[in-house]
């Protein structure tokens, strides 16, 4: 059986002042999903959470940790709303993020409303199960 990277794997590898952050962003993640899964790979340095271990296709949501910030992001976000897209960064095709210097970052409505969004879009995309 292959050992599993887990959060507190992630939160290793996260700079402390940040590690509350982390935490903070995962517990916002739960409260709007319970059932998301969790799937953490320490090679991106990365937790993302789905409606299966599937990064791209079931996965909506990561926490990425750098050394000044840790980004909360979004798998299809350059397909979100105009109202929630001014609070994303990046320029990929699909990917866009959000940074978090600090618990108050972390702690914004629109953060929520961007989880909410971000789960409901991959609940539609996949159909039901």
């Amino acid at each position: 059986m292959l050992a599993m990277d887990t959060f507190e794997d992630l939160l290793d590898l996260t700079p402390s002042k940040l590690r509350p952050v982390a935490v903070k962003l995962k517990d916002v993640i739960l409260a709007i999903d319970p059932s998301a899964v969790e799937v953490v790979r320490l090679g991106e340095r990365a937790a993302t959470y789905g409606v299966g271990p599937k990064k791209m296709s079931q996965g909506y949501v990561y926490i990425m940790p750098y050394k000044e910030w840790i980004n909360l992001g979004f798998y299809r976000g350059s397909s979100c709303p105009k109202e929630l897209d001014a609070w994303m960064e990046g320029t990929g095709k699909n990917l866009r993020h959000v940074k978090h210097r600090n618990l108050e970052d972390a702690c914004r409505p629109e953060i929520k409303s961007l989880l909410i969004w971000a789960h409901a879009e991959r609940v539609r995309a996949l159909g039901p199960f």
